[in-house]
């Protein structure tokens, strides 16, 4: 279509996210495909802008007006993939959330067998301010592993380490109670890279067989119930973000 940028208004990519509908390069990318469309005629540019009165469609589904921003705490159990459909045929965290929700992203990921707290959104732009390693939040996790854990090591995480080449940040990790061959720890990091507490693990000689997130910066798994899902209260929210999330 022939952008003719309106003056008000929000680029359409945010605006998408906004609304639910997935993370502002998620929206991008459904754009580049012309799965979106303004008034009946097929977007090519993200940089379009919207005020909210077009009729707005992703794959000829209408989207509604931005909703206001929500935040839930998901306890996750081990077994679910963190996406919105597996080719694999995988029974996914969304798949397992109550009916009724509005549609929700999830902020980072948990890998398959990892457990514990996983914040879940219907803002795109939230999710991606939460996951940015700007925000420098610390992420708490119980850590099971089989091996002999020296707390010497376990010290020495503080000061980071390279792994395959891939240098990690600072990490705390604390021995907590020894059990026959296997040992409960308590780590703390703020990077949170892709599989970072396994192969970090690995390069003391020690095998993650459990791994629980307790803890996603100021929002706790706290006595949540496995598989449950409860929203953070919009006041709590503003409260511990701060800023213009406070007025959505």
């Amino acid at each position: 279509m022939t952008e003719e940028f309106p003056e008000d208004g929000e680029r359409i990519a945010k605006y998408l996210a906004r609304a639910g509908v997935g993370s502002r390069r998620d929206c991008e990318r459904l754009i580049a495909e012309g799965l979106v469309t303004v008034d009946g005629k097929v977007l090519e540019t993200p940089a379009f802008k919207v005020t909210g009165a077009e009729d707005i469609r992703v794959d000829g589904a209408r989207v509604g007006g931005k909703e206001r921003t929500r935040l839930f705490r998901f306890h996750k159990p081990a077994g679910l993939v963190t996406t919105h459909k597996d080719p694999g045929g995988r029974p996914t965290v969304f798949g397992a959330l109550p009916r009724g929700l509005p549609r929700l992203i999830s902020v980072g990921r948990l890998d398959l067998n990892t457990e514990g707290l996983l914040l879940l959104t219907n803002d795109g732009e939230l999710a991606r301010h939460l996951e940015l390693p700007a925000t420098g939040w610390v992420r708490r996790y119980r850590v099971r592993v089989y091996g002999r854990a020296d707390e010497g090591k376990l010290a020495s995480l503080k000061s980071g380490i390279e792994v395959d080449g891939i240098q990690y940040g600072a990490i705390t990790a604390k021995l907590d109670s020894r059990k026959g061959a296997n040992s409960w720890l308590t780590v703390s990091l703020r990077e949170g890279k892709n599989r970072e507490i396994k192969k970090v693990m690995e390069a003391l000689d020690l095998k993650v067989n459990r791994l629980i997130r307790l803890s996603y910066g100021p929002f706790q798994l706290g006595s949540l119930a496995l598989g449950a899902t409860q929203e953070v209260p919009a006041k709590t929210l503003g409260e511990l973000l701060g800023g213009k999330w406070a007025q959505q």
